[in-house]
């Protein structure tokens, strides 16, 4: 699943390609991908509104038109192409936008997990799905006391709860990996028993994994390339995600997989030690 890095690759992509482009019409294939209005309402509300800026939110694209925000969520194989309209249309391309260029913007998803939201300007904040996410990475409130606050009744595994979206957004399963193993911090401990040195060491290294992660262009995984069909390279730069049986670059100790409710967990037994 495209995770924060990958969601601004694709961001900075698609700006270069479709700012200040308006959408002349659009085809919708698949209706379950529009999440909110009504597919009818959707198509009737956003044909000759102007894309003006694109931003990120978490993990969900943020498309600024004239009168309303259009979000778009990836979900597990998600994407965005840029084709002539007259390129015969794939079974896996689920909206089409014609703009005022003569190209297509389309999005294909394979899964078609993909969710769509066009919400008024004014009801960005007051309504799902952005109300409900956390803090950015760089936000300057996050700090030890807010996640000391919002762990302290969570007998979770830290693992489990970095990746809940309603504290920090953007950390996805490779990523939490990453954070866990640069921190020092076993993904089995429970949330609220972890010391406030090691929640400055969460926050320090989400930073450091993820804007590492953003310069390298993401990492490559099997359902992700950008809107330039160019894939990660921060593949290269894992530290233990995947690397099952292969020696820690610290300790020397063979990294191990387990599983934390159900996600495949990478760790040093010795560095992260419970």
């Amino acid at each position: 699943m495209p995770e924060l890095p990958e969601v601004e690759t694709v961001k900075e992509a698609l700006k270069k390609k479709v700012l200040n482009k308006r959408i002349m019409d659009v085809k919708i294939y698949y209706p379950n991908i529009i999440e909110y209005p009504m597919a009818d309402e959707f198509k009737n509300r956003i044909i000759n509104q102007k894309i003006n800026d694109i931003k990120r939110r978490g993990k969900w694209l943020v498309f600024e038109l004239d009168d309303d925000y259009l979000l778009s969520h990836l979900r597990m194989e998600g994407k965005y192409n840029i084709v002539d309209p007259s390129k015969d249309h794939n079974k896996h391309e689920h909206i089409s936008f014609l703009l005022d260029n003569n190209q297509e913007l389309r999005y294909q998803d394979t899964r078609k997990f993909g969710k769509m939201h066009l919400i008024e300007k004014d009801q960005l904040l007051n309504r799902k799905p952005l109300n409900e996410l956390g803090l950015e990475p760089w936000d300057q409130t996050l700090t030890t006391k807010y996640l000391k606050d919002k762990y302290q009744n969570k007998k979770l595994p830290i693992k489990t709860v970095i990746l809940d979206q309603s504290i920090i957004v953007g950390i996805g399963n490779i990523y939490a990996d990453e954070i866990l193993y640069l921190s020092k911090i076993n993904p089995l401990k429970e949330a609220k028993k972890l010391t406030s040195q090691e929640l400055q060491k969460i926050i320090d290294n989400t930073k450091l994994v993820l804007e590492r992660a953003i310069k390298a262009g993401g990492t490559t995984i099997r359902t992700y390339s950008s809107v330039d069909g160019i894939h990660g390279l921060f593949q290269q730069e894992l530290l233990v995600h995947r690397k099952e049986g292969e020696p820690c670059q610290v300790c020397h100790q063979d990294i191990i997989k387990i599983k934390v409710n159900g996600r495949g967990t990478y760790y040093c037994p010795i560095c992260q030690k419970k």
